[in-house]
C-alpha cells in the first residue's frame, strides 16, 4: 500500500468560483489549499494511489476535502453511506489513466466540513459543481453511489449544462424510493425511517453505540466481506465523528429532497444527459421495475443489475470502472 508523502500545506488562488444556488450561480473567490498526496510505498492506512488532497471553498463557512489524480477529462466521484472518498479508492486509479479524477468527502462526511444545516441534496449538489469550477471544470461527468448518487441525480437535475454524463449506483431518486417502500417489506430500510425523525432521538440512540450502528450496514450490505477489510476501521471512525450531519443527509430525503423531486416530476423535469444505473436487483426483492422508474427520469437510461453486494465499487471494481468507461464513450 502507499504511504501519505509528508503533508505539507501550499495555497495558491484559482479562478473566480461560482456558488450555484437555485439553481443559479452567484460569485466568490476561493483559496484551494494542497494539504498532502498518495503516493510513496509503506503506509498500511489506505489511500488513493498518486492523488493530492486539497481543502477547497465551496459555500459561505463549508470546505470540502477531495482527492485529486489523472488527466483529461474530468469526472468527480462521490461515495455514499456509511463510507468516505476512499470507497473510490480501486476505480478512481483505473479512470485516473484517462481522466482528471476527483473524489470529495461530501459535506457532512469524512475530512470535510460538517455545518448543522444545509443538507438537502440541492445544497450538497451545489457543493460538487462549485468544487469542480474551483479546480477548473466547467463542465464534468459524474458518478455518485448510495448518498453520492442522490446528490449526483439533483446536480444533474439542478445543472444539466454542468454535467456531461452520470452514473448511479445502488438507488432509486429520492420520490420513487418511498413509494416502493411499503408493508413488512420497508423493515429492509429501517434506518431511513429511523434518521427521517426529528433532531435528538436519532442522534442520541446513535451514538450511544455508533460502531455496532455504522458497522452494521458495512457488515449487512457487503458480499464479500474482504473488499473492505483495509478501509473497516476507518470509514467507522470517520461516522463516528459525523453522526449529526450524516442524520441531516438522511432527514433531508423524508423532507425538503422529496418535495424537490415531486416538483421536478410535475414540472416534467428530465435528465438531459447520457445516464448509467448500476444496482443489485432490489425491484425483485421488493415487488418494483427499478429500470421503468429511472427511465421515467432519464430518456438515454442504461440500466445494469449486478450480482456484486452494495459496495459495488470495492467490491468488483473491474465490472464497476468497465460500466463506467461504457457510460463515457456515448
Amino acid at each position: 500500500m502507499a504511504r501519505p508523502a509528508q503533508r505539507y500545506r501550499r495555497a495558491r488562488r484559482v479562478p473566480r468560483l461560482h456558488r450555484p444556488e437555485d439553481p443559479h450561480h452567484n460569485g466568490h473567490t476561493a483559496t484551494l489549499t494542497l494539504i498532502g498526496c498518495s503516493s510513496a510505498p509503506g503506509n498500511l492506512d489506505p489511500v488513493i494511489e498518486n492523488f493530492t488532497h486539497h481543502r477547497v471553498p465551496v459555500a459561505d463557512g463549508v470546505t470540502l476535502t477531495a482527492a485529486v489524480g489523472g488527466a483529461g477529462p474530468a469526472i468527480v466521484l462521490l461515495h455514499g453511506f456509511p463510507q468516505t472518498r476512499l470507497m473510490w479508492r480501486h476505480v478512481a486509479a483505473d479512470l485516473a489513466t484517462t481522466h482528471t479524477v476527483i473524489c470529495p468527502d461530501l459535506r457532512g462526511y469524512g475530512d470535510s466540513d460538517k455545518p448543522a444545516t444545509g443538507y438537502s441534496k440541492r445544497e450538497m449538489a451545489a457543493d460538487i459543481i462549485a468544487l469542480a469550477h474551483a479546480l477548473g471544470h466547467e463542465r464534468f461527468a459524474l458518478a455518485g453511489h448510495d448518498r453520492g448518487a442522490l446528490v449526483a441525480f439533483r446536480a444533474a437535475l439542478d445543472h444539466p449544462t454542468a454535467i456531461t454524463h452520470l452514473a448511479c449506483l445502488d438507488v432509486l431518486p429520492t420520490l420513487d424510493m418511498w413509494n416502493v417502500l411499503h408493508g413488512a417489506t420497508a423493515a429492509v430500510a429501517w434506518h431511513l425511517y429511523l434518521m427521517a425523525q426529528p433532531p435528538g432521538l436519532p442522534e442520541t440512540l446513535i451514538a450511544a453505540d455508533p460502531d455496532a450502528f455504522f458497522g452494521h450496514f458495512l457488515d449487512a450490505w457487503v458480499r464479500d466481506p474482504e473488499a473492505l477489510r483495509d478501509v473497516r476501521d476507518t470509514y467507522l471512525t470517520a461516522a463516528r465523528h459525523a453522526i449529526p450531519s450524516i442524520v441531516a443527509d438522511y432527514r433531508a430525503s423524508a423532507g425538503v429532497d422529496l418535495d424537490h423531486d415531486a416538483a421536478d416530476r410535475a414540472d416534467g423535469t428530465r435528465l438531459t444527459m447520457p445516464v448509467t444505473v448500476i444496482q443489485q436487483d432490489w425491484g425483485a426483492a421488493l415487488g418494483y421495475d427499478a429500470a421503468a422508474l429511472w427511465r421515467a427520469w432519464a430518456p438515454d437510461l442504461r440500466h445494469h443489475t449486478t450480482t456484486a453486494g452494495h459496495f459495488m465499487a470495492e467490491e468488483a471494481p473491474a465490472e464497476t470502472t468497465r460500466r463506467i468507461r461504457a457510460l463515457l464513450a456515448r
